[in-house]
C-alpha cells in the first residue's frame, strides 16, 4: 500500500522546504576527490571558541548523562547581568534560529501575516510559513537594503510579526539606531518586532547599545553565540524581549532545548569578552582586506557589516563551480533571489589567501 503522505500532512507543508546550510567540508571532499577543502559559507567564526568556552564544556561533559537545567537558569542569570535587564526577559534556544522560530509560532498563525525583507534572513520566510501565516516579502529599495517606509506600508490589521535583520544576512546592510527608532515609533504598541542581531557584534561599535530600543514593548532583540563567539556547533542563542512575551514563547519551547555543553559554554563566553574582541578585530581587518581585493577585481558589491563579504559577477555559479574544484566553498545566493551573487565568508589570513589567489585566478581566465 502506497500512502500519499503530503495529502495527510498540515496544508503548509505542500510549498515548504528545509533551510539548506552551507554545504560540508567533508562533503566536498568526498565529491572533488580533494584532501583539503576551506569553507566560507557559513559565516562561522574560523578561529574557534573562547578557551574558557572550551574547557567549561570539557569540565561539564562528565554530567552529560544527566538532563540540562531546562530553564537555563545559569546562562539566564549571565545574559541578564550582561544586559542589566530582568532575568524573566530572557528567553534561550537551540541557535537563534529556534528563538525565531519560536516567537512566530507563538504569535502568528493562520490567516496572519508576517512582514520581513524580500533578501532577509531566509528563516523568517520559513517559519512564517510553517506556522500556517502568510508571509509578506517587502522589495529592498536599493536591492539590498531593507526599505523600512515599504515595510510600514506592508503592515495591516493581519500583521502579527515584522523581522529585521541588522545587520542583515546575506546582504550585510545596517540601519542606525535612529532610523530603527523612528521605524518602532510608527508601528502600533502591541505589534511584535523582531530584531534579528546575529551579527552584532560586528558592529557593536558603530552601532551602539540597541538595548535601549527595548522600550517599544513589542520589541524583541534576538542574537546569537554562532557567529563572534565561535560556538556554531553548540547551537546557542538567545533573545531579550518583555517578560509577557517570554512567558508565552516559553509554552511552546520543546523540554532541554538547550545542552548541557552550550550552556556552559556560553556563560564561560560571554564571561571572556576580550578573547571575543580580539577576534572581532581580526575578522574586520580581513573583511576589509578582502573588500579592498574584490574592488581590485571590479566585483564588489558594496561593505558588508557582517562577517562576510558579498561578491557579484554575472557567471557567479561559474565562478562557485570553479572554487569549489579549488577545495574552496562559497555560498551562492540564488535561494534568495540573488543569483549574480556569492557571500563568503571571511576566514583567517591564510583562508582568505587561499580564496583571493583562486578568485584572481578564475577570472583572469574567465577574461
Amino acid at each position: 500500500m502506497t500512502v500519499d503522505w503530503l495529502a495527510k500532512a498540515v496544508p503548509q507543508t505542500a510549498a515548504l522546504y528545509p533551510y539548506v546550510p552551507g554545504k560540508p567540508i567533508e562533503v566536498l571532499l568526498r565529491e572533488k576527490g580533494l584532501s583539503r577543502a576551506v569553507k566560507l559559507a557559513s559565516n562561522e567564526n574560523p578561529y574557534g571558541p573562547s578557551p574558557k568556552a572550551v574547557r567549561a564544556m570539557q569540565q561539564a561533559a562528565a554530567g552529560v548523562h544527566l538532563y540540562p537545567d531546562g530553564d537555563a537558569g545559569a546562562l539566564k542569570r549571565a545574559l541578564a547581568d550582561f544586559h542589566m535587564v530582568e532575568e524573566e526577559r530572557i528567553i534561550v534556544g537551540n541557535g537563534s534560529n529556534e528563538v525565531l522560530e519560536l516567537l512566530i509560532r507563538t504569535f502568528a498563525g493562520v490567516g496572519d501575516e508576517v512582514v520581513y525583507s524580500q533578501r532577509g534572513f531566509i528563516v523568517y520566510a520559513l517559519a512564517a510559513q510553517a506556522a500556517g501565516a502568510t508571509g509578506v516579502a517587502v522589495a529592498e529599495a536599493d536591492g539590498l537594503s531593507h526599505d523600512l517606509d515599504a515595510m510600514l506600508q506592508a503592515v495591516n490589521e493581519r500583521t502579527r510579526v515584522v523581522c529585521i535583520a541588522n545587520p542583515n544576512n546575506p546582504t550585510g546592510t545596517l540601519h542606525g539606531v535612529a532610523a530603527l527608532q523612528s521605524f518602532l515609533d510608527a508601528l502600533p504598541r502591541d505589534l511584535l518586532v523582531i530584531i534579528d542581531e546575529a551579527y552584532y557584534e560586528f558592529v557593536a561599535t558603530e552601532l551602539g547599545d540597541t538595548v535601549a530600543l527595548l522600550q517599544h514593548p513589542g520589541l524583541v532583540i534576538s542574537r546569537t553565540f554562532s557567529k563572534a563567539y565561535g560556538l556554531a556547533g553548540c547551537r546557542i542563542g538567545y533573545a531579550i524581549a518583555d517578560a509577557g512575551i517570554a512567558a508565552l514563547v516559553n509554552r511552546f519551547r520543546a523540554p532541554f532545548n538547550v545542552s548541557l555543553l552550550a550552556q556552559a559554554a556560553a556563560v564561560a563566553a560571554l564571561d571572556d569578552g576580550e578573547w571575543m574582541a580580539a577576534r572581532v578585530a581580526d575578522t574586520l581587518a580581513e573583511r576589509d582586506r578582502m573588500e579592498r581585493a574584490l574592488q581590485a577585481l571590479g566585483l564588489s558589491e558594496g561593505h558588508s557589516h557582517g562577517n562576510f563579504v558579498l561578491l557579484r559577477h554575472g557567471d557567479s555559479a561559474q565562478i562557485a563551480a570553479a572554487l569549489e574544484n579549488r577545495g574552496i566553498i562559497p555560498r551562492p545566493l540564488a535561494p534568495y533571489g540573488m543569483a549574480e551573487y556569492l557571500r563568503i565568508s571571511v576566514g583567517t589570513a591564510e583562508e582568505n589567501d587561499l580564496f583571493l589567489a583562486a578568485l584572481t585566478e578564475i577570472v583572469d581566465g574567465m577574461a
